[in-house]
């Protein structure tokens, strides 16, 4: 099986390969923008599985199958925010969400192969997505959580927010101010409703907001410790699996 990574930045190109291989694949080739893919396309086999970054150093990927009649199967790696991307669920295997997660890359990958080993896979209708991403539908992300407090309502501005927090089946806001409050949401919900480039889910316990990463430390089992201002109840640990996407997401 011939796998094809066409990502901008070749840090990140190295780090999906990484992520890609541990997962029991084999990445024949790895290109950065549109004109060395072009060539590459004209000179060599198709490959099985693309895995294609939208925004190239040199213009959209799109650009490419302007010239070149692609027969593989595509995967999509892009920052774009999801609700900008359903008709990639009907055009592509999957598309992935930046910092890659590698359960969901998981996910992409077996539908791949179940799709491959059928025979089933359809061409793709990259003129549809790239009308769609030339005027993408903005999503707009919450900017205040209320809270209630005894008979009384509180507001919170997304801005007040050290960090989310899951404790005893219950899901906590705690503020710069050094308070908590119970939210009637769950992290999982939580992280649809934020801005991917302002927080990030450490864990499966804290999502945590950049501006509130005080310092990182070094941790035990290649994992790293975050300090925020005033949360002290627990330490926030980036769990194993998480640490090379969060230094990703931090830039």
């Amino acid at each position: 099986m011939n796998i094809l990574i066409i990502e901008d930045e070749k840090p990140a190109a190295r780090l999906l390969q990484r992520k890609v291989e541990k997962l029991g694949l084999q990445v024949n080739t790895m290109l950065h923008s549109v004109e060395e893919a072009i060539s590459w396309f004209q000179n060599n086999p198709h490959p099985d599985l693309i895995f294609l970054d939208i925004q190239l150093s040199d213009g959209l990927s799109f650009e490419i199958f302007e010239q070149i009649d692609i027969k593989s199967a595509v995967i999509f790696t892009t920052a774009y925010d999801e609700y900008a991307l359903r008709a990639f669920k009907l055009n592509s295997i999957d598309y992935l969400l930046k910092p890659i997660d590698e359960e969901e890359l998981s996910i992409a990958i077996s539908k791949f192969k179940n799709q491959f080993q059928k025979n089933t896979i359809s061409s793709l209708d990259f003129e549809a997505i790239k009308r769609m991403l030339v005027n993408p539908v903005e999503k707009e992300y919450k900017k205040r959580y209320s809270v209630k407090i005894g008979q009384q309502l509180k507001v919170i501005s997304i801005d007040e927010v050290e960090c989310f927090y899951s404790e005893n089946k219950g899901t906590y806001i705690h503020t710069l101010d050094n308070r908590d409050y119970l939210i009637d949401s769950t992290l999982e919900v939580v992280e649809t409703e934020i801005n991917p480039k302002d927080f990030y889910r450490v864990s499966r316990k804290f999502i945590v907001p950049l501006k509130a990463v005080k310092e990182i430390q070094v941790y035990s089992n290649s994992r790293l410790k975050i300090i925020l201002p005033t949360y002290k109840a627990d330490e926030v640990i980036v769990a194993r699996e998480r640490v090379s996407d969060f230094k990703e997401w931090i830039g």
